[in-house]
């Protein structure tokens, strides 16, 4: 029997993660009117050229002040690699066909989870927003997906902050990652910021950082897979 409770537990657990990942990006994007390859796009080889580049990297390896990957140091990596001055506007176009923007909390809640996401969104959120406010700090809303299109597959952490700034960092998926110290500690920043981090059921309790700063306040999203494993 116990044996069993735990094969369901884990399957759940899989199936809701699987959800939450998503495989809701994709390569390529373009400006509507335009064809991939176009004056002023990335090539399909340039774009997955790009994504193996950031793999497993951050901005300073290549001179750029960020501690993660923002719209405005991927539009400096492409002009650095390619020798390319994309339109901002285009660069934010790639990221959204990635699937990185500000989402609705229910969009990041698999179907089982949605009514409990919403619920928690009336009752926990607004203390969690009124402490980032008295302590002047940032709330991101971490997850993760899974960039179809890519050899291998590629995995994007992101971040974004309550006013939809987008701070992000590519993986090669491996089984059950953990949530990245480095990239817990970079939201917070070389000027250590107060950041309280709404994490989504890509990851269970149990693979998240251990021994975090005070400096940095994980909060859970509700999570099917969670409740089951409590």
């Amino acid at each position: 029997m116990g044996v069993a409770l735990r094969d369901a537990r884990r399957s759940v657990t899989s199936w809701c993660r699987r959800h939450t990942i998503g495989g809701d990006g994709a390569v390529a994007a373009v400006r509507r009117g335009q064809r991939q390859g176009e004056p002023g796009t990335l090539s399909r080889e340039q774009e997955l050229e790009l994504i193996d580049t950031l793999r497993g990297v951050h901005p300073d390896a290549f001179g750029l002040d960020e501690e993660l990957w923002t719209r405005q140091s991927l539009h400096a990596l492409i002009q650095q690699q390619f020798g390319m001055t994309l339109d901002v506007g285009v660069v934010g176009a790639y990221l959204r066909a990635w699937g990185l923007g500000p989402r609705e909390p229910r969009e990041r809640a698999c179907g089982l989870c949605v009514g409990a996401v919403e619920r928690w969104v009336r009752s926990e959120y607004p203390a969690i927003t009124r402490a980032a406010q008295e302590h002047l700090a940032e709330v991101y809303w971490v997850g993760r997906l899974r960039l179809r299109g890519t050899m291998p597959a590629a995995d994007v952490i992101s971040a974004v902050s309550s006013r939809g700034r987008v701070r992000f960092m590519v993986t090669t998926p491996s089984v059950d990652p953990p949530l990245p110290r480095d990239f817990v500690h970079r939201l917070s920043g070389a000027e250590r910021r107060t950041v309280h981090l709404i994490v989504d059921g890509s990851w269970a309790r149990n693979e998240w950082p251990r021994r975090l700063p005070r400096r940095i306040v994980p909060h859970p999203l509700p999570s099917c897979g969670r409740a089951l494993a409590a």
